[in-house]
């Protein structure tokens, strides 16, 4: 029987390298489990059994449980194609949402006790997303089949960022995947926190936009071509506004759908040249020059930094891959590149908090909390409080967002439907006055 050498974590975090017997990697999985420790590394040992004994071993089979379902359709032939097919479109990503639940409820079924292939499968059997089913199924034969739980997840960027995969593989190597994941469910529930209360403030404001541009449509396609007709019948000479009114709602009319088809043309071009790295930089910019709404951009964007950032320290992640994994989640390029090039810097020796000083897009109390926390060892500690101070100014940004643009849509939406009532009321009294005469 081959023979196995493992590498492996008990329950209290400590290394454990042995041996154990199992007739393939997979049942060499399962016993290690049952000793009641984590695997981190299987491999078969070479050295065990003789050249006659490995001549003499049976042809290992391949467990048909631990077959993906692509393998068999791979093997299966041109007849399993369709239903490949139709499987890969069925795996989707998992949403935030989802990502963050599918933590928490891992951590507190490693927590009862359970192993984790077998917490895997209790998540896969659940009724829910088939994308997130297919997901949960891959993550456990993988963890089966003698994978990391960090390198099946890492199969999946889509749904697991690199701070999800870096967190977890820093869990496994320190013996602590349960506050690993625990850190994780923090981070994305805070990460969804911000997300919905931005999406909150902009509901009403989209409603306003959109009920508003609805009713002046409505106006000029239906309601100022019928006053139109009145006033050609009666030649009375039209004040200024309301010709100006008219000519309006008659291109509007003559040429509404060429209107449409231009603004949505310029719309997708416009989404095209900010996917480019040149486009997205210039976006980036202005939206942060944009009064109220860069206050808004740059809370989000600094609590994430020193969450993101704070959490990976703190479980042992090295500080350039730590800021490196920021500068890709960060979700803004400028700040992206400044922390780009402090991750330079610090590569050189310096510390964290004098190169982002010495950008100039980091706040000083941002970059001052975080030199205290250098002085005093604790810099997780320091981000820690950094990211509650951005996400409390976070709240106050968006109700400051929702209070200024609230009233600033009240006035331009009176403006324009007061132009309309305005510009035919000045018709009629026209046409009143013409009367009397």
């Amino acid at each position: 029987m081959p023979r196995f050498a493992y590498s492996a974590r008990s329950r209290s975090g400590e290394k454990v390298d042995g041996q154990v017997d199992a007739t393939d990697r997979r049942s060499a999985m399962m016993e290690i489990e049952r000793l009641g420790y984590m695997p981190i590394s299987v491999k078969e040992d070479s050295g065990a059994g003789t050249d006659e004994a490995k001549k003499k071993a049976p042809k290992k089979k391949k467990d048909a449980s631990a077959i993906r379902p692509g393998e068999k359709q791979a093997k299966a032939g041109k007849k399993a194609r369709p239903k490949f097919q139709f499987e890969a479109r069925t795996r989707k990503r998992m949403k935030l949402r989802e990502t963050l639940l599918f933590a928490r409820e891992l951590r507190d079924l490693l927590r009862s006790g359970m192993k984790l292939s077998e917490a895997l499968g209790s998540l896969a059997r659940r009724k829910g997303n088939p994308g997130t089913s297919f997901i949960l199924t891959a993550l456990r034969d993988d963890i089966t089949q003698g994978s990391s739980l960090s390198e099946a997840l890492a199969k999946h960027p889509d749904s697991f960022s690199a701070f999800f995969v870096n967190m977890v593989r820093a869990g496994e190597a320190s013996g602590q995947l349960n506050g690993a994941l625990g850190h994780v469910s923090d981070h994305y529930e805070r990460m969804l926190e911000a997300k919905e209360q931005v999406t909150m403030a902009l509901v009403y404001p989209i409603i306003v936009l959109v009920i508003g541009f609805l009713t002046v449509v409505f106006c000029m396609w239906k309601v100022i071509p019928k006053f139109t007709l009145i006033f050609q019948d009666l030649n009375s000479t039209l004040p200024l506004p309301t010709q100006i009114l008219i000519g309006i709602s008659d291109l509007t009319v003559r040429y509404g759908l060429v209107i449409l088809a231009v603004n949505v043309l310029v719309v997708v071009l416009f989404l095209r040249a900010i996917k480019t790295p040149a486009g997205r930089m210039k976006w980036h910019g202005f939206l942060l020059k944009v009064p109220v709404l860069n206050r808004l951009i740059q809370a989000n964007a600094y609590a994430h930094f020193a969450r993101t950032l704070g959490g990976l320290l703190e479980n042992g992640v090295p500080i350039l891959s730590a800021l490196k994994i920021v500068e890709d989640t960060v979700g803004n390029d400028i700040i992206a590149k400044e922390i780009r090039e402090a991750r330079e810097r610090v590569t050189d020796g310096a510390t964290i908090s004098k190169p982002l000083a010495e950008g100039g897009i980091f706040p000083s109390i941002l970059t001052d909390m975080l030199k205290v926390g250098e002085d005093s060892g604790n810099v997780s500690g320091a981000l820690g409080h950094i990211a509650t101070r951005y996400d409390d100014e976070l709240t106050r940004s968006v109700k400051m967002f929702t209070t200024v643009l609230e009233p600033v849509l009240m006035v331009l939406m009176a403006a324009v439907v007061g132009f309309i009532a305005v510009s035919m009321l000045m018709a009629v009294f026209e046409m009143t006055n013409g009367l009397d005469i």
